[in-house]
């Protein structure tokens, strides 16, 4: 009911964005990518492009705030987090749910611990503490000349357990705590 009710209310504001994206470089607005949710199950992710067409393709797969990757819409996006709207697609369709730990790239699940396993045991969220603690992932990320080795060794592992301490302790009451601070 609520991604719902946030797609109708939020159209007009995706439908600006996704025009915005396009006028850029008539490219398509919608970037979608294969994720793992809950029980290791594959599903399209879908948010707005905030890279050049095929960035995919060309360069790390984490990204720093000055990759040069990144167009000057995206740039807005990221900052705001309106990149993340389309997902509300994915809350509707069961995918995904508005909070809880965020769905990974299927070779990053590949080197989870055994406890990180635990993360799959709940549907994955558009948003969640680690959401909230790295909202500057880019900056983190920016001076470093390896950012998928910074990632990997600087922020996955303390996403993963903010998202375990999500998965033990998940309640309404954390949710609307979460959802909140996100806003904030």
């Amino acid at each position: 009911i609520a991604s719902g009710a946030g797609l109708v209310l939020l159209a007009p504001l995706m439908g600006g964005v996704a025009l915005a994206i396009w006028l850029h470089d008539r490219g398509t607005p919608v970037y979608s990518a294969r994720r793992c949710g809950r029980g290791d199950s594959e599903f399209t992710m879908y948010k707005f492009r905030t890279m050049v067409l095929n960035a995919d393709r060309i360069g790390a797969s984490s990204t720093g705030n000055r990759d040069p990757r990144i167009t000057t819409v995206g740039r807005f996006m990221r900052a705001t987090k309106i990149d993340e709207l389309p997902q509300l697609i994915n809350v509707a369709r069961g995918d995904m749910s508005l909070v809880g730990p965020r769905p990974n790239i299927g070779w990053e699940v590949a080197s989870y611990s055994d406890e990180e396993r635990g993360l799959l045991a709940v549907r994955p969220g558009i948003t969640d503490l680690a959401s909230i603690v790295f909202a500057d992932e880019g900056a983190v990320l920016a001076d470093h000349p390896d950012p998928d080795l910074a990632y990997e060794q600087l922020i996955r592992p303390w996403k993963s357990r903010l998202g375990l301490v999500y998965a033990h302790n998940a309640s309404v009451s954390l949710n609307l705590r979460i959802i909140a601070l996100t806003l904030l």
